[in-house]
């Protein structure tokens, strides 16, 4: 894979490969977990879903989800960047497809038995495998179109938050999962359940990884802290100049900024050297530069 993404070409190759790989994984789960139990999320797929229980399955949601799509791609075209919207149209091409070949191809609802799983247990999987699918397809410079199209078409006009947007549409979509005959106030909550793990997951995987920590370090032993902290988890190291207002002395101040998994080993290595020093961990928005993020743009 190191050689694959050595050369330019090898690597928007890499690139639209994990996008179709996450958008597959994401159209797996709605497929298989939540539309056959008539648990329905947000956006322009949930919409389509309705759409397609509704119709009796006439309307497949893979052309409905790229009929919404277009729609919303072709009024919000003057906003979007050339490359947003060039991934925007390879996005809901490949959940289109993939949402065909998984339904009316495949036919997966007959081959993966989903009565073996209760409502709660199949909001959970299907919640947590397209939002592992879609963060992978974010991570990777892509996206799947629907409410991100609504977001950028009325922010472009009003004062609010994209994540406002978001939230209203996938509200509304939920709502009218209630016209579904059968649905019941427990059926929206599981649809709310499915928000709420879908949101987790896709940060989990966005962000889990490239959380960082700022580490502020009071103590006597700044100095032998600092050779410890570079030696053995090969992080830079700050020491600033401080004066302690209570003890009116002049002290050194060891400033680190480590990624998640570093975090508990430096603690360690802290407590090692000097049990009594006094800490402060703050997670960061984001760190960017050498063995950091790099800022794109």
């Amino acid at each position: 894979m190191n050689i694959i993404t050595k050369h330019k070409k090898g690597k928007i190759v890499w690139q639209y490969l994990m996008i179709a790989f996450g958008i597959a994984l994401y159209s797996f789960a709605w497929s298989v977990f939540l539309i056959p139990k008539h648990i329905i999320g947000g956006g322009v797929v949930g919409l389509s879903s309705v759409i397609y229980i509704m119709s009796g399955e006439a309307l497949p949601v893979g052309v409905l989800n790229f009929v919404f799509n277009a729609i919303l791609l072709a009024i919000g075209f003057r906003i979007l960047g050339k490359k947003f919207a060039l991934n925007t149209i390879v996005g809901m091409v490949i959940s289109s497809l993939c949402f065909i070949f998984f339904q009316q191809v495949l036919k997966i609802q007959e081959v993966i038995d989903v009565k073996q799983f209760d409502n709660f247990m199949s909001a959970i999987l299907g919640a947590a495998l397209s939002g592992i699918g879609i963060g992978i397809c974010f991570s990777n410079g892509g996206n799947s179109g629907g409410s991100d199209i609504i977001a950028l078409i009325v922010t472009h006009y009003k004062n609010i938050s994209t994540g406002s947007v978001v939230m209203i549409v996938d509200a509304i979509v939920i709502a009218t999962t209630l016209v579904i005959p059968g649905n019941g106030i427990e059926q929206l909550v599981y649809c709310l359940v499915v928000l709420g793990v879908y949101a987790y997951t896709l940060d989990l995987v966005i962000e889990g990884r490239k959380q960082s920590y700022q580490i502020t370090v009071f103590s006597q032993h700044n100095e032998q802290i600092a050779d410890a902290i570079l030696s053995e988890v090969k992080r830079g190291v700050t020491l600033l100049n401080g004066y302690g207002w209570y003890s009116k002395s002049e002290q050194r101040v060891l400033l680190v900024l480590a990624r998640k998994q570093d975090r508990v080993e430096i603690l360690k290595l802290i407590k090692a050297i000097d049990p009594t020093a006094f800490i402060s961990v703050t997670k960061t928005q984001g760190v960017y530069g050498k063995n950091f993020d790099q800022l794109k743009g």
